[in-house]
């Protein structure tokens, strides 16, 4: 039975990394709080928009994989790749991408309508055909690239019925892209050497560690304050909520102060990747507890 299941686990697990699960499953999550940041309630339509979404965005990735496959190769954390490694071939990837990107595409158009579809699809070329041929270029790719973040909480938001403009909405959509930019910025400072090996222009020829770490930091705290503009545009914001993103927001930029006060230690940077990754979970916590518990307290 193990052996079947090491045989098994063999052939699927080229594919979730082609898929890029611990990411897409994340995109799923967001979609589903946008979606009960408007309904206030969980009902059977936030599986399938938030399935749908989560099966376009691992298509979207399988595609990004067979786009990058040639720097894949020359960095050491990502040379081990399935397209670079061989254990697939640019054909069965191409057929992977697009097969998830039609499934996805029906299960987002047939369960909430033409206009989540177009922000998926918006999504889609925002990543594929915008972001990643635009960051072999430019250093500061990554801001306009987190759009790609923020567009899916407010998929799940339009797929509930509300209005795509709505600044609660608008307030989810930036808590989001916040986030992606010292999320990235840490992964530079860890494999800085590993993007420049690979040709990408990047901020660590621009800044030095020193600087990159600061602007770093001076992000970290601009996503804590973002986070308050969530209950600010949510009539129905209970207090509790209120005071517990405040503690959260202040939790995250004290244990995240190393970053700029140790910043030659690459751990500081990894335990602050982590950091900002765990404090987006429990905004996502609160935030959601707050729509389906708190409102009626």
């Amino acid at each position: 039975m193990n052996k079947k299941l090491e045989t098994v686990y063999k052939i699927i697990s080229p594919f979730l990394e082609l898929a890029k699960i611990r990411i897409t499953i994340f995109v799923a999550v967001s979609t589903a709080v946008g979606f009960i940041q408007f309904a206030e309630e969980i009902t059977l339509k936030v599986f399938p928009v938030s399935i749908g979404v989560f099966v376009l965005a691992c298509g979207s990735s399988a595609l990004n994989h067979y786009q990058e496959r040639t720097t894949d190769a020359i960095m050491d954390r990502t040379k081990n790749r399935p397209l670079v490694s061989g254990s697939v071939s640019t054909t069965v990837v191409l057929i992977f991408a697009f097969v998830l990107i039609i499934v996805g595409s029906g299960l987002i158009y047939f369960s909430s309508g033409y206009l989540a579809l177009i922000l998926g699809w918006f999504t889609l070329f925002w990543y594929n055909l915008f972001y990643t041929p635009m960051k072999r270029k430019f250093a500061l790719a990554v801001v306009p690239g987190s759009l790609v973040g923020a567009i899916p909480p407010v998929i799940g938001w339009v797929a509930a019925g509300g209005y795509i403009w709505a600044p609660h909405a608008m307030a989810l959509a930036l808590f989001f892209f916040i986030w992606q930019i010292p999320h990235f910025w840490l992964l530079l400072l860890l494999f800085g050497s590993d993007y420049e090996k690979a040709g990408f222009p990047t901020l660590t020829k621009v800044f030095s560690e020193e600087q990159l770490s600061r602007i770093t930091y001076i992000w970290i705290i601009a996503l804590a304050i973002s986070s308050l503009l969530i209950p600010l545009f949510s009539f129905s914001a209970n207090l509790i909520s209120i005071v517990l993103l405040l503690a959260a927001g202040l939790w995250l930029v004290l244990k995240s102060q190393n970053v700029i006060k140790d910043h030659l230690n690459k751990i500081v940077f990894r335990k602050a990747f982590y950091l900002i990754n765990i404090y987006v979970l429990i905004v996502v916590v609160i935030i959601s507890v707050d729509k389906l518990i708190f409102r009626n307290i």
